[in-house]
């Protein structure tokens, strides 16, 4: 029955994902039909990731109250109705009131999936998860691009996301029984695990730490892997969000052909995190994170230099591939770097910045690209990536001085 029911959790992440990429991909056609101005993506942008935001802070007492079953169904529910109205949307006001449950919506399926798994389910559940994000994230450009190039209409593309949300929510609906039966069975185990544990003497937590008194925030190098999650949340939607626009407006690639090219660099995201997951059996995560930043240089210098069009794909597919280890990386490293006992709120902080980075510098380059030109995408991507890594590396050197001074 777990097993089973693990398969739905995965169905609501990949439900999460479809959303994310489609207002970046039908916007190059979008804006002009609702009379909207080209940057204005980013106030959109910025309105879904503030309700994100705000819903991921309120969901630890909503879920208490209301139990994660619940709130995922009521969460679908938003994010299915959002969508529909954005395909009947009929200028940008209505697309920034429609944001807002949308955002609301993502955020509390975001958190409280994430503290399902994490509490219900071994540690490699969650890179899986993670990965069918991706999925969902891949298939929702797949499935503007179609609706655009063979009914030329980004409305139907809209409406069709939202009939596979809603066909979600039917799901919830009939399994919500369940959610309670499958976390008792679950707590039944963990607590059979830990008597047992306890009865030949192993204890989970036995060495203390220098940092314990500390407060988390103040701990060395905690300053940096938050700056590296800024910028690696702001990279990953600036590229979602401008990267078809800079295809058709400085490449001249049509606005189909872009979407579908989007898709693929969510799907070097997937297919990265789903290679991941075997990988980090022979490397670690620190090596496999400064692997995938260089493998994004890489893509990112590929969209700078002016090569043929089909390398701007190869670009996007590249950037998809080194940044899909970083982000799980990241926090899979958090209890090693700075103590078991900091890894609950520093995770917590580490999200919080990243949705920031996600509000806040994709629309900041919309607003840059909308007085100058959208051609500085590549130029803003290098740069992000390369802020990213300056800063995961200074952690890296704080961390080795740390221990020689031990």
């Amino acid at each position: 029955m777990a097993t089973w029911f693990l398969i739905i959790i995965y169905l609501s992440f990949i439900s999460l994902g479809i959303p994310d990429a489609l207002l970046g991909s039908a916007w190059p056609i979008m804006h002009h039909d609702i009379g909207a101005p080209f940057g204005s993506a980013g106030l959109i942008s910025m309105i879904i990731a503030g309700g994100t935001i705000v819903s991921s802070l309120a969901s630890g007492s909503l879920i208490h109250k209301l139990g994660t079953g619940k709130i995922t169904l009521i969460s679908c529910f938003l994010t299915a109705a959002a969508l529909f109205g954005f395909s009947f949307a009929p200028s940008l006001f209505w697309l920034a009131v429609l944001a807002i449950p949308l955002g609301i919506g993502g955020g509390s399926v975001d958190a409280a999936l994430n503290h399902y798994v994490a509490s219900n389910y071994k540690a490699h559940h969650m890179s899986w998860l993670h990965c069918f994000w991706g999925v969902g994230a891949t298939m929702g450009p797949m499935i503007m691009s179609y609706f655009m190039a063979d009914r030329n209409s980004w409305r139907e593309g809209y409406s069709a996301v939202s009939m596979i949300q809603f066909g979600l929510v039917i799901i919830l609906l009939v399994t919500l029984p369940l959610w309670k039966r499958v976390a008792k069975l679950h707590q039944a185990t963990a607590e059979a695990e830990q008597n047992e544990a306890m009865e030949v003497g192993i204890s989970g937590d036995t060495v203390q730490s220098s940092e314990r008194r500390v407060h988390p925030i103040r701990i060395q190098g905690v300053k940096f892997t938050l700056i590296a999650f800024l910028f690696y949340c702001g990279l990953e939607s600036m590229v979602g969000l401008w990267g078809a626009s800079y295809l058709v407006g400085a490449r001249n690639i049509s606005a189909e052909t872009a979407a579908g090219w989007v898709s693929m660099y969510y799907g070097g995201i997937t297919i990265g995190r789903l290679i991941t997951g075997f990988v980090t059996l022979k490397i670690n995560n620190r090596s496999l994170i400064l692997i995938g930043q260089l493998t994004a240089l890489a893509g990112g210098l590929v969209l700078l230099l002016p090569l043929p069009d089909i390398m701007n794909l190869v670009g996007l597919i590249l950037i998809g591939v080194g940044l899909a280890p970083i982000y799980p990386g990241l926090i899979h490293e958090t209890p090693a770097r700075f103590g078991k006992e900091n890894a609950a709120p520093l995770i917590g902080y580490q999200m919080a910045v990243a949705y920031t980075g996600t509000t806040l510098l994709p629309p900041l380059f919309g607003l840059i690209a909308s007085q100058t030109s959208i051609g500085w995408f590549p130029a803003f991507a290098l740069a992000f990536l390369l802020l990213m890594t300056l800063s995961t590396e200074q952690i890296n050197r704080t961390l080795k001085r740390k221990s020689v001074g031990k």
